[in-house]
């Protein structure tokens, strides 16, 4: 019988080779390599006994299920079958590491591998998802694919350009989906029970518990940002530095401020992780600098106090240094707690494999967050080696993939008890995290 660890790495592997770019790892929504990505999945998703799909906007799905009726959970009123949805995403980061999304989709499907060989019969239907977009690279809008099932990818999105001038729209139907079903992409929340996703820590906190894994308690609220300081474009070597509105200057000062503002709150990380100065030449004073800024804190209310400190930055350095800057926010989505009730029953399949259980929060974005909007949401974390994600060095141990595959077939199991024991226990027991 095959190690389905070593099934979960070897594919892993296979992933990490599929690129947009030759020589390192970059993957985004609707592009040649995620079409790839895609078909490799969807081949690995057929062999599991999934049945698959892709929905309008590119989301790949597989439907798993061992019930022969519309539903095996006692006195359900509904002929409407209910459905538990395992997953992550499967586009990168650039220059990015093989675990980050990936894991947790290939992980899901060697869990339904595991329940066939017992086998295991479950009062409901799983759904096995690679969401198309959780990063936001390509349009600077984060968790694409979820929020399409969620329902809140609107017309506006579709609209979005990427760096090429390409429309979010013409990127859909080039990958062969359809923007004008947008609303066929959206799950029905009557059918779902919950929503499960494993996922790297993308922290060090489970390596230096020397713990395998981890619960998620909630994932942190997140704001982005576009902001361009405009000033003018001169003569580097005639314009006096009196008489200069040097943007990029404008702009190194508010860098700046952001670290100071968020090494001087507890919990609240702030990135500006991509600047582009024009006319971005050697002789010539920048004219204008666009800048991406995230701002992320486990509690909404530091975050939006920051957000408006942050603000008001903008606007003091814009005016000390004479030049004009516009801040206008791109995304923003609020802190989310997982459910009470589906950490519990994965505490307890935790505790089958670890000493005992460690809750953290993630500040990290995840598809989870949206899907909280649509149904109750648990998160399960793997130990990375050095709480290194988004980079090529991720690394995760084959011994912790396991036992998370182990731990994720005995969450269900628990989950299917639950449920065929019940009459609508699962609803009433998970409230949802928004």
């Amino acid at each position: 019988m095959k190690d389905l660890a070593k099934v979960v790495m070897s594919r892993i592997e296979m992933l990490g080779r599929i690129t947009d770019e030759p020589g390192r790892l970059m993957r985004t929504f609707c592009s040649p390599a995620m079409r790839r990505a895609n078909d490799l999945v969807a081949r690995w998703m057929r062999q599991a006994g999934l049945a698959v799909r892709e929905d309008p906007v590119g989301n790949l799905l597989g439907h798993y299920s061992t019930s022969r009726s519309k539903s095996k959970i006692k006195n359900q009123k509904s002929k409407i079958q209910k459905v538990f949805v395992l997953g992550s995403h499967l586009d990168t980061v650039r220059n990015a590491g093989k675990f980050d999304g990936m894991l947790g989709v290939v992980l899901a499907i060697a869990c339904v591998e595991q329940l066939k060989r017992k086998p295991t019969r479950l009062p409901f239907a799983l759904e096995v998802v690679g969401f198309a977009d959780e990063e936001g690279v390509r349009y600077q809008s984060a968790c694409l694919g979820s929020r399409a099932m969620a329902g809140t990818l609107g017309a506006s999105d579709l609209k979005r350009k990427d760096a090429a001038g390409v429309s979010m729209a013409e990127a859909i139907r080039r990958f062969g989906g359809n923007p004008d079903k947008l609303n066929q992409a959206r799950f029905d929340s009557r059918r779902l029970l919950g929503y499960l996703e494993a996922h790297i820590e993308q922290g060090p906190v489970l390596e230096q518990q020397r713990l395998a894994l981890g619960i998620v308690t909630a994932i942190a609220g997140q704001s982005r940002f576009k902001i361009i300081f405009t000033g003018h474009a001169g003569h580097a070597g005639t314009t006096p530095m009196r008489s200069r509105r040097d943007a990029l200057c404008a702009a190194a000062e508010f860098i700046l401020a952001v670290e100071k503002e968020a090494r001087g709150n507890a919990g609240l990380v702030a990135t500006v992780g991509q600047i582009q100065a024009e006319p971005n030449a050697s002789n010539v004073i920048p004219g204008a600098v666009e800048l991406t800024l995230d701002v992320r804190h486990q509690k909404d209310s530091m975050r939006k106090a920051a957000r408006q400190r942050l603000r008001t930055l903008a606007r003091r350095i814009s005016a000390v240094r004479g030049v004009k800057g516009s801040v206008r926010l791109v995304q923003q989505t609020p802190a989310v707690p997982c459910s009470p009730g589906l950490s519990v029953f994965l505490k307890r399949s935790v505790l089958r494999h670890q000493r005992r259980v460690l809750a953290l929060p993630s500040g990290a974005g995840h598809d989870a967050a949206v899907m909280a909007k649509i149904t109750p949401v648990a998160m399960l974390f793997i130990r990375c080696k050095g709480g290194v994600s988004h980079h090529p060095a991720e690394s995760v141990k084959i011994q912790d993939v396991r036992v998370a595959l182990q731990v994720m077939s005995e969450f269900l199991a628990l989950l299917a008890r639950q449920a065929a024991g019940s009459s609508g226990a699962i609803g009433k027991t998970h409230a949802h995290g928004t």
